[in-house]
């Protein structure tokens, strides 16, 4: 990919993102969760190549729009709408990239297994932080080898 055609201007996003947020900023599907998923997505990337921009990207927009801390069908697609109103104002991405992070959002709660090492990897990312809210990480959920290896060691962590 060719990196000239890719800008963002991640501390003017973060504000826009945080200043629309409809929850309390201290929820726990929130900032500080949105950087535990870029802290997550960024340390797999490291192992399955995934494409760190978009990792970045969808850790801030993923959960952006939910209306509440509880099942909130739609929170997915609501994010990826967002992203979609902000591009070329905070940031700008090859269609093709684009559309990866709009997949990533929409498809993060019930999203089928992918192909996509990037979608996989956000995904996974997601998921490594389901212990927040009390949910148990599920290693066959993983799309990634080092995301089905942490879940298992988390696992057997919890089991102790």
């Amino acid at each position: 990919m060719d990196k000239r055609l890719i800008s963002v201007n991640f501390k003017g996003l973060w504000e826009a993102v945080i200043s629309q947020f409809p929850l309390d900023i201290n929820s726990i599907h929130g900032p500080r969760h949105w950087k535990q998923v870029e802290k997550n997505g960024l340390m797999l990337a490291q192992e399955t190549g995934a494409d760190e921009t978009i990792i970045k990207l969808f850790s801030l927009f993923h959960d952006s729009r939910r209306e509440n801390e509880h099942i909130d069908d739609g929170h997915g697609i609501r994010g990826a709408e967002l992203a979609k109103s902000t591009k070329g104002i905070h940031f700008d991405l090859p269609d093709e990239s684009f559309e990866m992070l709009i997949e990533a959002c929409r498809n993060h709660t019930d999203g089928q297994p992918t192909s996509n090492i990037t979608i996989a990897t956000c995904w996974d990312a997601d998921r490594l932080d389901l212990p927040r809210v009390g949910i148990k990480i599920d290693p066959d959920r993983m799309g990634t080898a080092p995301g089905k290896r942490l879940a298992r060691a988390q696992q057997g962590l919890l089991k102790k």
